[in-house]
């Protein structure tokens, strides 16, 4: 063999060994077979909440397509690494059609997505798409500016807080909707912000609410899972508006309203897409399809 030949059969080998490590098996869904679809969520589901409100379009999505797709979650997956071995697993184990569900997700979600090419991915909240990559999210920004009307025309102090996740710009552009709906009917209004560096922890979320309340918020919102805020707010005897789901069960005197998320409809539409072998269930970039509903329960 001459070294060009040798040359060109290593390349060749490194190549397919590439390939094998790149495009690895996917159990395949059998004729007549249900269609898997996975879910992974970053928090508990609980009773209310971001995760909760995720699970409930499962749901009933499921039940809209009973017998013709069957479905697994996973809870509580930190963004990061096990995100990205969480995604995989589902990927390996079939589920031909799978939703991250927060914004950490987005490089896991892509990253899997390159190793799965005839898997669809669905990622919520972020910007980042491939072939077979989408991304949905609501127009929740619309239930803020709505609330923050509320807001503006309960408080006394003319101060709300706002105990927030993370600086990115979902969470951020609930924030500014927020303050603008206060603003467009009290001018006085202001709005401030407690980050917490966390989707889910209820003694953090609790801990910033008492804090913000302390320093004149007779009006508390949140952009984090649990009914913490809420709850506080009840116990203080200030008003709160929940955010995700209803929660006037958690502080039945201090609620004020919530605008609720409500994913039934991207979850039935990208389920049917596969069905029907339409666009293969990968939503456009920026699907908003995800509806809110503005709940008041006072």
């Amino acid at each position: 063999m001459t070294r060009m030949q040798h040359r060109r059969t290593t390349l060749a080998a490194l190549a397919a060994a590439a390939l094998a490590v790149s495009f690895p098996a996917v159990a395949q869904q059998k004729a007549g077979e249900p269609l898997k679809i996975g879910f992974v969520y970053v928090s508990p589901i609980g009773d209310a909440g971001w995760t909760y409100q995720h699970d409930v379009g499962r749901k009933e999505m499921e039940q809209a397509l009973a017998g013709k797709v069957t479905s697994k979650y996973i809870e509580s997956v930190p963004e990061g690494a096990d995100a990205e071995r969480v995604i995989r697993e589902l990927a390996q184990s079939g589920h031909n059609l799978i939703f991250t569900t927060s914004f950490g997700y987005m490089n896991p979600t892509i990253k899997v997505a390159q190793a799965f090419p005839k898997v669809s991915f669905n990622h919520a909240t972020g910007y980042k798409t491939a072939k077979n990559v989408g991304t949905y999210n609501a127009r929740f920004y619309e239930g803020r500016y709505l609330a923050g009307i509320v807001a503006g025309k309960m408080t006394k102090s003319n101060v709300a807080g706002y105990v927030a996740a993370f600086p990115i710009p979902e969470v951020v552009m609930g924030i500014n909707a927020f303050a603008r709906g206060m603003r467009s009917v009290n001018p006085k209004a202001e709005v401030k912000v407690v980050w917490v560096n966390s989707w889910f922890d209820p003694g953090k979320e609790r801990e910033a609410a008492l804090t913000l309340i302390a320093q004149g918020a007779d009006v508390v919102s949140h952009h984090t899972d649990s009914t913490a805020v809420v709850q506080a707010a009840e116990e203080k005897g200030v008003w709160a508006v929940g955010y995700h789901s209803d929660m006037s069960k958690f502080g039945p005197k201090a609620h004020l309203t919530a605008a609720t998320h409500h994913w039934d409809g991207i979850y039935l539409k990208a389920a049917q897409d596969v069905l029907d072998d339409a666009t293969w269930g990968v939503l456009a970039a920026d699907y908003r399809d995800g509806s809110f509903r503005f709940n008041a329960t006072v």
